[in-house]
């Protein structure tokens, strides 16, 4: 296993810069933040652009791999979480058009991964979702098959706000769901993220047995419960109010037994420390902080 970090959060940050603070900080690897340079979708910890893939030439690639190589660092995967099932067509174009992009530009450097959302508009169901998702994610699929990458959903619900009630926007969550999605699509898998099964209430050992073999990639956040939000709200309001992203060690994951069922399943990827927990932010100083914290809950584990 290799232990690294996604570089979203360093908006403002030169890629260089980020990999030179993360191997002087003990971890060697990155999942690149590929948001389109222009600009785009802009919501916390999102639209972050460390590769511009417009266009990325095969000897622009092989520049940023062997940069990062010489730093002791490699690329777990290109990241980029839009909604391609967005309830507006002309957004759906825009964002599986860039995604597109990032898998060919992801084939181009040789990284084997990209992680991004099925996605969903909140106000269908997730069977009607799922139609929607059968007509457009198979030609993305071969993309990114022809182009030798491993398209990887994080299984994440997305919905942390009324703008993603009721629904949420993202259902690739649950089992029944992942079910589907592997069964459907073969040369697909998960970005898995344990915080997700905390909120839901997923017995975490039993979902890693199931659908670890399809883990091509791993991300590290934490999730507390907010007991007192809980009560007052209800777990009908789907975790508005109550669930609290921590970092590694900062909430209610079991990281013994999640390392645990990992060797079990002999997963041994890339485990990356996604950080969205606001106790560290607001400076790079906090958020560096945040990430060294995480690290040291991690690291015995990682062999």
């Amino acid at each position: 296993m290799k232990l690294g970090l996604l570089t979203a959060p360093f908006e403002d940050t030169d890629l260089m810069d980020v990999a030179d603070w993360t191997a002087a900080n003990g971890m060697s690897a990155l999942e690149v933040a590929c948001w389109p340079a222009s600009g785009g979708e802009k919501r916390r910890y999102a639209g972050t652009s460390h590769i511009n893939v417009e266009g990325l030439t095969r000897t622009q690639g092989s520049e940023i791999i062997g940069a990062l190589a010489d730093k002791g660092i490699s690329i777990s995967a290109l990241g980029y979480y839009p909604n391609p099932l967005h309830a507006e067509a002309d957004h759906r174009d825009a964002v599986i058009a860039h995604l597109k992009k990032v898998i060919t530009a992801a084939g181009v450097m040789g990284v084997k991964v990209v992680n991004t959302f099925v996605g969903g508009d909140r106000a269908l169901t997730v069977d009607d979702n799922w139609t929607r998702a059968t007509a457009i994610f198979p030609d993305i699929v071969k993309h990114a098959a022809d182009s030798g990458v491993t398209l990887a959903f994080e299984n994440c619900p997305m919905i942390f706000s009324n703008d993603e009630w009721p629904g949420g926007h993202n259902i690739a969550y649950s089992p029944l769901i992942w079910r589907r999605i592997l069964e459907t699509w073969d040369g697909v898998g998960m970005n898995f993220d344990p915080s997700h099964l905390v909120l839901q209430m997923i017995d975490q050992g039993r979902f890693i047995r199931e659908f670890g073999a399809r883990f091509a990639h791993v991300h590290a956040k934490d999730l507390m419960i907010d007991r007192d939000g809980l009560y007052e709200r209800g777990i009908l309001s789907a975790g508005m109010g109550w669930q609290v992203p921590r970092l590694c060690g900062l909430g209610d994951v079991d990281w013994s037994d999640f390392f645990g069922q990992l060797y079990r399943v002999g997963y041994d990827g890339p485990i990356i420390i996604e950080h969205e927990d606001r106790d560290f932010e607001g400076t790079d100083k906090k958020i560096k902080r945040g990430f060294c914290l995480a690290r040291d809950i991690l690291s015995p584990y990682i062999k």
